[in-house]
């Protein structure tokens, strides 16, 4: 195992969408293995390391909320940017008056988790690439609240702030509780035509240990 780090994230709205809902958004009860690996990846990424998460810990109860949104019901063709670019004649743009359609969204409030990772050195790794380098660059930039983009809870409009947890992990409020959460998308295969990897979530104290899950698969 690399050099690990506890990340605590929290924010007013998240939205884990689970991918078998096609049209209305609805969250997972928790964030998503993927999810917390993009928060961190959005601080600091290189090609030379990968960050695996080891657990994640709930801090606040699970509540959710409903909200409706303006959304463009298509996006403009990638085919059609392709000929323009060849020099094609089209218009490039969208009218949001005339595209525009309201959808509902199951999102989670007032949300606050721990999360618990570690990296490990890839084949991209060079002469100069060292753990301990980039261990203490990740500490660094997470401590000073720098990130390469903004961190996100789910999608875009719901950012994350970001602090490193130095002290003790909070009492969650399902401490002594234990939770069948089902099945939660882990990760996408990007390896093996995009396939996503579901796993099945069990919270012991509020905590879900997303390694010993994983082996259980």
């Amino acid at each position: 195992m690399g050099y690990g780090i506890k990340l605590k994230v929290f924010g007013d709205y998240a939205c884990f969408t689970r991918p078998e809902m096609k049209v209305e958004r609805v969250s997972y009860d928790v964030i998503t293995p993927s999810a917390a690996r993009g928060i961190i990846e959005a601080i600091y990424w290189k090609p030379a390391i990968r960050w695996v998460i080891d657990k994640i810990y709930v801090l606040n109860e699970i509540k959710f909320t409903n909200i409706r949104r303006n959304e463009v019901s298509q996006k403009i063709s990638s085919n059609n940017v392709k000929r323009v670019m060849n020099g094609t004649n089209l218009a490039l743009y969208q009218i949001t008056s005339e595209d525009r359609q309201q959808r509902a969204s199951m999102l989670l409030k007032d949300v606050s988790y721990i999360i618990e990772a570690h990296f490990e050195m890839t084949e991209k790794a060079g002469v100069d690439d060292t753990p301990e380098k980039h261990f203490n660059i990740a500490l660094r930039r997470i401590r000073k609240g720098q990130c390469f983009h903004q961190p996100s809870l789910g999608t875009r409009e719901f950012a994350a702030n970001f602090e490193l947890l130095e002290n003790e992990i909070p009492t969650s409020y399902y401490n002594e509780v234990d939770l069948d959460l089902g099945w939660m998308l882990w990760d996408i295969d990007f390896q093996n035509d995009l396939t996503p990897i579901f796993y099945r979530v069990m919270m012991k104290n509020g905590i879900i240990d997303v390694q010993d899950l994983l082996k259980a698969r």
